[in-house]
């Protein structure tokens, strides 16, 4: 099993979840979260537009999944296509357990 982290710069999660559904990847976790990268985030005109801005985070989208091997590269294939912005991190999974059944492995997922 590997956990697949995908950082987003722009909110293209319902293209890649659509996508995933599609190939049997039903269990996402999605965050919006702030964070600094490359990128600078987008200014900010405040006081009726007479000053801008520039924040030191802009607001960025967090997708975790954790899948068979034997699906990575549909799956980080998936993530490129539909994503515009942002980085794909691969981990190992060593351990897997349900706990409402106790079952353990990849019948987890």
């Amino acid at each position: 099993m590997l956990r697949i982290e995908a950082l987003l710069g722009n909110n293209d999660v319902m293209a890649i979840s659509e996508a995933l559904k599609r190939i049997q990847i039903g269990g996402l976790t999605v965050a919006k979260v702030r964070g600094r990268g490359k990128r600078p985030p987008p200014e900010i005109h405040a006081s009726k537009g007479s000053e801008i801005f520039q924040p030191q985070f802009s607001e960025k989208y967090i997708i975790v999944a954790i899948i068979p091997e034997n699906k990575e590269d549909e799956v980080i294939s998936i993530i490129k296509e539909r994503g515009s912005v942002g980085k794909i991190f691969v981990s190992p999974i060593l351990r897997a357990i349900d706990i409402s059944t106790g079952s353990e492995g990849e019948e987890v997922i």
